[in-house]
């Protein structure tokens, strides 16, 4: 007999009851949100790349006092780009400028120009090695050997991104425990550090058997999964786990503001494309009046996090004046898919639906004698 199909060699790894990684969700994460997945039987996760390391040390604390099951703390391994170290105040105005009549509109002020502060990834890596943290994910790289070693030593179970077969087996030499394997459906920013992001736009389909074949640790499968359907294909594809962001992203819990909740579940959802628009890393977001502006030939689009800055001075107000079209809107292409208003519903309702479809799914793959019995 197979194993059900959500106890399998992740599952165990991470001490979870289910194969459901919650994405990372980056500025939007909630450590309610994460605790909420993490006490379903999922793994909660925060994306906690944009905090001080004394700020990452308050919200693993949050976190544990709503939880006591594992939950994994995310970070970018490539804090910058090329040329954030060197742009000065002329090129933030020239950035600024097709924001500025949006600001003045909507009665914000003019934000003024600030030097360029570096952070460290070394920082935020030992608070959460100082904390023990149950899992350690990241994306745009790998982390220096003696951050995996300490992991290694410290029984904290790491997760690497990759958007290409290539990517897969650098991280797999690297030693990490688990490989996500993200699609170009996935919304926001997907981590390529190989090529260039748009050299690597490989959809999830495709990119997820190509990993399984080549690497021999657990594969998440990550990018357009929104509901049951693209779970058991995920599984169907070899993948032992399922990352889903949009899908929570929707939730109540999470940390996106009642704008962009209420646009995920509208019609324009359905309507994604990329930009560095938005933060000067290509990403994926709902298509709107802001995207269409800074995707134009000739816009000034600043080094990542530089760009990043300058438009957060513009979401504030827009999500605030209820603007979203004047609003970052993360999403992936399965974004039509988001129903979650609760997450301990949507959860439940999920595990429901996958195991419905994926019995015979299953019992079909045993009698057959399969290489995957999806377990």
């Amino acid at each position: 007999m197979p194993a059900p199909w959500n106890r399998n060699r992740l599952t165990e790894k991470l001490g979870i009851d289910y194969p459901i990684i919650q994405g990372l969700l980056g500025g939007l994460s909630s450590q309610r949100l994460t605790a909420a997945v993490s006490n379903f039987g999922g793994l909660g996760s925060f994306g906690a790349h944009g905090l001080a390391p004394e700020a990452i040390k308050d919200v693993i604390a949050q976190i544990r006092s709503l939880t006591s099951k594992p939950f994994a703390m995310n970070l970018w391994v490539s804090m910058e780009d090329e040329g954030a170290r060197t742009s000065d105040e002329s090129g933030f105005n020239r950035s600024l400028a097709p924001l500025a009549v949006h600001l003045a509109a909507l009665g914000a002020p003019r934000p003024a120009y600030k030097p360029y502060s570096p952070a460290r990834f070394e920082d935020q890596a030992r608070v959460l090695l100082d904390a023990n943290v149950p899992a350690f994910s990241f994306i745009y790289g790998v982390p220096p050997r003696e951050i995996l070693d300490e992991c290694r030593a410290k029984s904290i179970v790491t997760i690497g991104t990759a958007t290409t077969p290539d990517e897969a087996a650098v991280l797999q030499d690297a030693g990490v425990n688990a490989i996500v394997a993200s699609g170009f459906e996935a919304g926001g920013h997907r981590g390529s550090f190989l090529l260039s992001a748009e050299d690597s736009l490989t959809g999830t389909f495709s990119l997820v058997p190509q990993i399984v074949d080549i690497v021999d640790v657990p594969v998440i499968a990550a990018g357009g999964i929104g509901d049951a359907r693209g779970v058991v294909a995920a599984l169907a594809l070899g993948a032992d786990g399922v990352q889903l962001g949009t899908a929570f992203l929707a939730c109540e819990e999470s940390g996106a503001s009642p704008v962009h909740r209420e646009a995920l579940r509208g019609k324009a959802a359905g309507h994604t494309a990329l930009t560095r628009g938005f933060t000067g890393r290509l990403a994926r977001g709902i298509h709107n009046r802001l995207m269409e502006e800074l995707n134009r030939n000739g816009t000034e689009i600043l080094p990542y996090p530089l760009q990043r800055g300058v438009v957060r001075n513009l979401s504030i107000a827009a999500e605030a004046g209820g603007r979203a079209d004047l609003l970052p809107l993360w999403a992936g292409q399965s974004a039509g898919l988001s129903t979650c208003t609760d997450v301990s519903a949507f959860c439940n309702s999920l595990v429901e639906d996958v195991a419905q479809i994926a019995g015979p799914v299953i019992q079909w793959s045993a009698n057959q004698g399969g290489k995957h019995s999806y377990s």
